[in-house]
């Protein structure tokens, strides 16, 4: 059966006109979805009988509890998620302060073949639907007190744009989660003509990994550059109006001996010389079979100088839950070797 739960107002509106429901059961619907807690179609106390029996012959609730969670001693914690097409994605809650971050998945696996990244190694194997996605905010145990939602878990997400736009609309409605969208970063590798979607029909920001200024070296990192190069995703950027309350920003993850010398600082600033963004840069995680290996404190905190001094606000992003397989894909990665060698869900 069809689940509910990651359907917009439209569509929920379609739903009640479908079973001859009244035209206002589809924001109560939405209103039960998206702001109160509930575990099935029953609790809809204030939809009729009929209604809620009539929902529950052709409709599923459609959320979904975690496989399993681990917490880190930084208090981060990492949840798993099963997925219907068998595959597992993993969500991030990374607590801070009065800064409550959840990082959700938007694929099971990825197509774009990142070197540094263990979901790419994976092999792409579907798309989440609005439902999944949101899903990973509405099923874990601290969705009430989260503030902020980055989409850079598992995945690329413009490379699921349908589902990704649609779990935006219902996280930023009124109708819906009413999430300021200033609250939510979408990252992206640069798919450009989805990045100019994104940038068109939602307001929240956004992140583009960037982690070599140079052609080559990106190339070799991110085989996605030979078709979208650096450049073209550069002048797309320049091309639109922020305004003063949208971020566009930088991931950097820096690599011992590979990008973090000071002719990336120096060719970094005159590639983004006139873009109005931040940095930031990221400590590599290693993975397996890898021959890419983790920059050193002291040189990321003199590159993070070096950028701030070119007039580049440039942050280094806290590691945190390095215990619990903080790396996307490793959790889910052993999770799928383990479901391979048993055979058990």
């Amino acid at each position: 059966m069809e689940p509910l739960f990651g359907k917009t107002l439209e569509e929920l509106q379609q739903v009640a006109g479908a079973l001859e429901l009244p035209g206002f059961s589809a924001r109560q619907m939405a209103d039960w979805l998206y702001k109160k807690k509930i575990g099935s179609i029953d609790e809809m106390s204030n939809l009729s009988k009929d209604a809620r029996a009539a929902l529950n012959a052709k409709y599923t609730l459609g959320m979904a509890p975690y496989r399993n969670v681990q917490t880190s001693t930084d208090g981060t914690k990492k949840y798993l998620f099963n997925t219907t097409v068998g595959k597992f994605v993993e969500t991030a809650y990374i607590p801070d302060k009065d800064r409550h971050t959840v990082c959700v998945s938007t694929q099971v696996g990825c197509k774009m073949g990142c070197l540094f990244c263990m979901t790419g190694k994976q092999g792409f194997q579907g798309n989440l639907t609005a439902g999944e996605i949101l899903n990973q905010l509405r099923s874990i145990d601290e969705w009430e007190q989260v503030t902020n939602i980055v989409y850079m878990g598992m995945g690329e997400p413009l490379d699921n744009l349908e589902a990704v736009l649609k779990s935006l609309e219902i996280l930023t409605s009124a109708w819906g989660f009413a999430m300021s969208p200033r609250r939510i970063t979408v990252s992206t590798i640069g798919i450009i003509p989805a990045m100019k979607e994104f940038l068109e029909k939602s307001e929240a920001h956004l992140a583009v990994s960037l982690h070599s200024p140079f052609e080559s070296e990106r190339k070799m990192l991110m085989p996605i550059q030979q078709v979208y190069p650096l450049e073209e995703v550069l002048q797309e950027i320049r091309s639109w109006d922020f305004g003063r309350q949208r971020r566009v920003s930088f991931e950097y993850i820096m690599f011992r001996d590979l990008n973090d010398t000071p002719k990336h600082v120096k060719e970094l600033a005159r590639i983004l010389k006139g873009i109005r963004c931040r940095i930031n840069l990221i400590r590599f995680h290693p993975i397996p079979d890898t021959p890419l290996d983790t920059s050193t404190n002291e040189r990321i905190n003199a590159f993070r100088e070096a950028l701030n001094d070119q007039g580049i606000v440039t942050t280094v992003r806290a590691s945190r839950g390095e215990d619990i397989y903080a790396a996307c894909g490793l959790l889910s990665t052993k999770e799928l070797v383990k479901k391979q060698e048993t055979g058990k869900p």
